[in-house]
């Protein structure tokens, strides 16, 4: 996957809101995976479900706070002066830098958003001297899968009641991915 040349990231400012509120952050769920520690994405198995499009919702206001704090920041990733991607970011209790949130609007994927938004985090992590970057997805979301493996994150962990609260029958299970990086 190329970068697109336009592509710039920078700490989110007024017109962030106006693009969470018109941003597509929607995806298509096709299958669950079922995780398994230490094997690479393409070798999980798969339970094919009938497609349906999944939305966690964006919240702003959560967003203006971590804009707004001292310990976390919001990225934001602007292809020709459009707001299309961003990430939010903080130190966490464990030493790791925790990645709350990373979303591209959808006319916007495949030009190698996430990927600079990842490489942007990385730089934030290393200045704060955090150990790594944590963050969790979903065994639903396997392009983000895709995507953090590839980046070199693996997975530290699976947790098959985080989602048990929002709906008891749910197959959705939570990853937990760490970026570790080397000793120094």
């Amino acid at each position: 996957m190329k970068i697109h040349p336009a592509l710039a990231i920078r700490p989110a400012d007024e017109q962030f809101e106006d693009y969470l509120l018109n941003g597509v952050f929607t995806f298509m769920v096709r299958s669950f995976a079922t995780v398994r520690l230490g094997e690479p994405v393409a070798d999980w198995p798969l339970e094919q479900v009938k497609p349906f499009e999944k939305n966690y919702g964006i919240d702003s206001e959560e967003f203006s706070q971590r804009r707004e704090s001292t310990n976390a920041t919001v990225l934001v990733a602007w292809l020709d002066d459009q707001p299309v991607g961003h990430l939010t970011i903080r130190p966490h209790w464990n030493g790791f830098a925790y990645i709350d949130e990373l979303a591209v609007d959808a006319p916007a994927r495949r030009n190698g958003v996430a990927r600079s938004l990842l490489e942007s985090a990385r730089g934030w992590s290393e200045k704060h001297n955090l150990a790594g970057i944590m963050l969790e997805t979903q065994n639903n979301n396997l392009d983000a899968c895709r995507l953090y493996e590839k980046f070199g994150f693996v997975v530290g962990g699976v947790d098959h009641l985080s989602y048990r609260a929002i709906d008891p029958q749910t197959r959705e299970v939570a990853i937990f991915w760490y970026l570790i990086f080397p000793a120094g």
